[in-house]
C-alpha cells in the first residue's frame, strides 16, 4: 500500500507539472489568430499584383459616315478621325522607373498593322498612365513599353527568377487580364520546362516554351508567370486552340536575353559601344564584344564582370545602360568602367560614339525603331541612302538576303561595313493608294563611304 501511495503521488506530481507547462506554453503564444486562407499563393499574388498592369490601346479609325445625308459637306473632305479604345492584354513592370515587358502580338497584331495612336496602362491600384513604345525585340514576340509618369515617380518591379530554376510539377500562379475582366489570377502546375510550340498556337517559333495547365485566356498574353515564391519563371504567350489548360509561356531565360539586348547604348540611345551584358544567374558579365568597337578598344573582353560603371555598383543591363549613358551628352561620349578578370580590377575608359553620326557618315541615313521594326529615319540628301532613293518610313528587315531580327545585329553589321563595301538593304515598303495600305517587299544596293 505504501508503494502504490508513493506511485500515485508521484503521478499526482507529474501531472500538475504537465499542466504548469500547458498553460505557460498558452500564455507565451500569440494571442492573434492564424488565417489559414493566407496560404503560399495568396502571398505570392499578394506579392506580384502591384507589378502586373492592364492595357488599353487605342486606334485612330474613321468616322462613320452618311454622305448621301449631305453630299455637299462630306465630298471631297478627308475623313475626320476617333479615337476608339480596347482593353486588349496585359504587361509587367521590370524596372521602378516603369519598364513594361509585354507580347509584341498585343500591341501589334500584324506586320501590316498600324500603331495604336495611343497605350494606356491601368495599376492594380487603380491609377491609369499613358505609355511610349520603346522596342521590340519580334523574334521572340516582345514588346518594352514605358509609363509616361511624373519625373521621379517610382514603381514596384516584379522579381526574375534564376535561369532554369523550374520544377517540373510545381505550382505556378498565372496573372494578367483574361477577356478584359480586370486583374485575373489561375492556378496550376508546371507542366513542361521545355515544350515546342505548334505553329497555330502563337507567332513565335522557339523550342524552350513553359507548358501550364493553369487556365490563359485571351487578354493574358504579356502576363507574368510565376512561383509560390512570387518571382517570374516565364511571359504568358499562347494557349492550344479547342484544347483545355494547355497554355504557353516564354521561359524567363529567354526573357532575361531580350532584355540584355533591347537594354543596350545602341538601341536605347543610339551609341556605338559594341558590347552587350547578360542578365540572369551570378554577377552582371560581358557575353559579346565587337571586334574593333569602343569597348573592345578600351581593352573589354567576353567573360569581364561588371564592377561599376561612372564609380557606381551595377546589378542588371536595365541599371547599366542607365548608368554608362547618363552622363553622355553629344560632347562627351566617355564611361568609366571597373571590371573584373581572372580576380583582378581593371579601369576600362570607352570613347562611344553617336550610331546615329556613324550611319550618316557612312550610309547617309539614320535609323528609328518602332513597335512594328526598324525604319529609316533621316535620308541626307547627299549620300549613298539619297542616290538609292531611300525613303523615311521604308522598314529594314535584313542585310545582304540574311534576317536582322533585332537593333543590336543590325548596327553590328553596319559598323563592321568598310569604305566602298556594297550592302544590300531588305525593306518592306508601305504605300497608301486611296483608302488602302499596300505593302511589298523591296531593297536597295548601297555603298559605304
Amino acid at each position: 500500500m505504501k508503494e502504490l501511495a508513493k506511485i500515485s503521488r508521484f503521478g499526482l506530481g507529474l501531472l500538475l507539472l504537465f499542466g504548469v507547462m500547458f498553460i505557460t506554453s498558452c500564455e507565451q503564444q500569440d494571442p492573434t489568430p492564424v488565417d489559414i486562407r493566407r496560404d503560399a499563393t495568396v502571398i505570392a499574388v499578394e506579392k506580384v499584383m502591384p507589378s502586373v498592369v492592364n492595357l488599353v490601346l487605342a486606334a485612330r479609325v474613321p468616322v462613320q459616315r452618311n454622305i448621301f445625308e449631305d453630299p455637299v459637306t462630306y465630298l471631297g473632305q478627308p475623313a475626320q478621325m476617333e479615337e476608339l479604345p480596347e482593353s486588349v492584354g496585359s504587361g509587367v513592370i521590370i524596372d521602378e522607373a516603369g519598364y513594361i515587358l509585354t507580347s509584341l502580338h498585343v500591341v501589334v497584331r500584324g506586320p501590316s498593322d498600324p500603331m495604336p495612336s495611343r497605350v494606356a496602362v491601368k495599376l492594380w491600384d487603380g491609377r491609369e498612365f499613358d505609355c511610349d513604345p520603346i522596342v521590340a525585340a519580334r523574334d521572340i514576340d516582345l514588346a518594352l513599353l514605358k509609363i509616361h509618369a511624373p519625373h521621379g515617380e517610382k514603381f514596384q518591379p516584379i522579381k526574375f527568377a534564376q535561369d532554369d530554376d523550374l520544377l517540373l510539377g510545381e505550382t505556378v500562379i498565372a496573372i494578367g487580364n483574361p477577356l478584359n475582366l480586370g486583374g485575373s489570377v489561375t492556378k496550376g502546375i508546371l507542366s513542361s520546362r521545355s515544350r515546342t510550340l505548334p505553329t497555330s498556337a502563337g507567332p513565335v517559333n522557339l523550342q524552350e516554351f513553359l507548358q501550364t495547365d493553369a487556365p490563359i485566356n485571351a487578354g493574358n498574353s504579356g502576363g507574368p508567370l510565376v512561383n509560390l515564391n512570387g518571382d517570374m519563371i516565364g511571359l504568358n504567350e499562347a494557349v492550344l486552340t479547342n484544347q483545355q489548360n494547355i497554355s504557353f509561356a516564354i521561359p524567363v531565360k529567354r526573357v532575361q536575353n531580350a532584355i540584355s539586348q533591347i537594354f543596350s547604348p545602341e538601341v536605347m540611345n543610339h551609341i556605338w559601344l559594341g558590347a552587350r551584358v547578360k542578365a540572369g544567374n551570378g554577377p552582371l558579365h560581358f557575353v559579346f564584344v565587337q571586334p574593333d568597337s569602343p569597348a573592345y578598344q578600351a581593352g573589354i573582353r567576353i567573360g569581364d564582370e561588371v564592377v561599376a560603371v561612372n564609380n557606381q555598383s551595377v546589378q542588371n543591363p536595365i541599371q547599366f545602360d542607365r548608368l554608362i549613358c547618363g552622363p553622355v551628352t553629344n560632347q562627351n561620349l566617355t564611361a568609366k568602367l571597373i571590371v573584373r578578370r581572372k580576380g583582378e580590377n581593371y579601369n576600362a575608359t570607352v570613347q562611344m560614339i553617336s550610331f546615329d553620326n556613324l550611319l550618316l557618315a557612312k550610309l547617309g541615313f539614320t535609323l528609328v525603331r518602332k513597335l512594328s521594326g526598324i525604319e529609316i529615319g533621316t535620308v541626307a540628301p547627299d549620300g549613298p541612302a539619297a542616290a538609292a532613293q531611300l525613303q523615311p518610313g521604308m522598314q529594314v528587315v535584313g542585310i545582304d538576303n540574311q534576317p536582322v531580327p533585332d537593333f543590336v545585329r543590325l548596327v553590328s553589321n553596319i559598323s563592321a561595313a568598310k569604305s566602298g563595301d556594297h550592302l544590300f538593304l531588305n525593306l518592306i515598303i508601305h504605300q497608301v493608294n486611296g483608302s488602302y495600305l499596300q505593302v511589298q517587299n523591296g531593297g536597295a544596293d548601297l555603298i559605304v563611304r
